[in-house]
């Protein structure tokens, strides 16, 4: 279907360069060498981080004590609705049982995995949400040991009131490390902490390197890129509420790509025309962010029809994708490729980052047409058993034998036939 382009985007979010690639290999091939005291050098190094790494009880302690109340009480408030939408999710991840035949009885258990590393991004932006968002996530899974890790705060601590949301998220412990020497530090089990079975959370270039290198023998929860974000308005969509949505998405970073479709024109127009003031009357470092962002990336396309916007939006697969129109259960329903879905003009993607509930880590670059976000269901193994009475034997081993035999794999065929009495040719022991 074609589209009509208002805005294009002159630019394309930049691939992980080859240096980085480079980079994140030689570092992680020292700290598998060196371990912690690699690990330490670089936190020295990079962050110009002095004190030590592991956060003592009574470093959380002092820290939680400084945090105003009434910033205590809305990350309380914040963590209560993310656990809460994470433990419904694992109440929907069941055990289960069948007898497929009589006497073949076959299973699946959810099993939490026994350790977690959820790396929390600083830098620019002091990001309490992601503490909470990967943290209380996999404590609702049921993993019993889940280390946390963020950079410090310029050559200072990490923030106190990140540390509250991670002590209140449940962490076993809490590093004062960032960048790839975080991600090795959890992956690699440094500091006290086991070695990781999965690292979770949004981070950097290096750090998003650094997780695709170790992904493997060490699960990740996704690769990801730069944020993204989409909206869908027609004409009941307020131009000033769509315009400040874009703008606060942009301001993640210059290469966050944000788009608007929409059917009608006026609309799209009078966005455009918006966003320049909105931009410029942020702060800085912000304001840098979202105007690059905005000028390089940003797309506006006019659409003929509802399900001409669908299929754009589809094509996207945006990592947020917001729905400003009439008639949104129409939308869930036929909307198929997105991170996570934000339906009607109360909604905004702002409060999916940081309070509502659902999860905020999605996939980014695309990768929504294929897989979802981070969930509980990222730290639980599905995992399936099978036991066979002796009535069920003579028709399993039976196509059993038959299906190896047909794929040339004789040793499978006598597996099963040896169930039924001896295997006729077989050599017979003796002790």
């Amino acid at each position: 279907m074609p589209f009509t382009q208002l805005k294009t985007a002159p630019g394309e979010p930049p691939q992980t360069a080859h240096d980085v690639t480079d980079t994140v290999q030689i570092m992680l091939a020292r700290l598998r060498a060196g371990g912690a005291q690699v690990a330490l050098e670089y936190a020295r190094q990079l962050d110009g981080w002095q004190g030590e790494i592991t956060v003592s009880r009574a470093e959380i302690k002092a820290a939680c004590a400084r945090v105003p109340q009434s910033l205590k009480d809305d990350i309380a408030w914040a963590h209560d609705n993310i656990s809460r939408f994470a433990a419904a999710q694992r109440a929907t991840a069941q055990d289960m049982e069948i007898e497929l035949r009589p006497g073949l009885r076959a299973g699946q258990r959810q099993i939490p995995l026994q350790a977690a590393g959820c790396y929390i991004p600083g830098g620019r932006y002091s990001h309490i949400a992601s503490a909470l968002m990967s943290i209380a996530t996999a404590r609702e899974a049921g993993v019993p040991d889940i280390t946390a890790c963020s950079p410090p705060c310029g050559s200072g601590p990490v923030p106190d009131a990140m540390l509250f949301a991670m002590d209140l998220a449940g962490a076993t412990r809490i590093l004062t490390i960032g960048g790839v020497q975080g991600i090795a530090a959890m992956g690699f089990g440094l500091f006290g902490a086991p070695p990781a079975d999965i690292l979770v959370g949004p981070g950097n270039a290096y750090v998003a390197e650094a997780k695709r290198q170790l992904f493997g023998p060490i699960g990740i929860d996704m690769f990801a890129g730069p944020t993204d974000s989409l909206i869908l308005a027609d004409d009941t969509a307020c131009p000033d509420t769509v315009a400040a949505d874009l703008v606060g998405q942009a301001e993640h970073g210059a290469n966050s790509p944000v788009w608007l479709a929409t059917t009608h024109k006026r609309l799209a127009e009078a966005v455009i025309a918006r966003v320049p003031a909105l931009i410029a009357a942020l702060p800085e470092p912000n304001r840098t962010a979202a105007a690059t962002a905005w000028r390089d990336l940003a797309e506006v396309v006019l659409c003929d029809s509802a399900e001409e916007m669908a299929h754009y939006a589809d094509t996207k697969a945006p990592e947020h994708l917001h729905v400003q129109a009439r008639d949104l259960p129409w939308w869930r329903n036929r909307l198929r490729a997105y991170g996570s879905l934000f339906l009607g003009e109360n909604t905004t993607v702002a409060f999916g980052d940081k309070a509502a509930g659902p999860n905020h880590v999605l996939p980014t670059s695309g990768a929504a047409r294929y897989t979802g976000g981070l969930s509980v269901h990222k730290f639980l193994k599905t995992v399936t058993w099978q036991e066979v009475d002796e009535c069920a034997l003579p028709d399993l081993a039976r196509v059993t034998a038959s299906l190896s035999r047909a794929e040339r794999m004789e040793g499978h065929a006598r597996s099963a036939d040896i169930r039924l009495g001896p295997v006729p040719g077989a050599a017979q022991s003796t002790g």
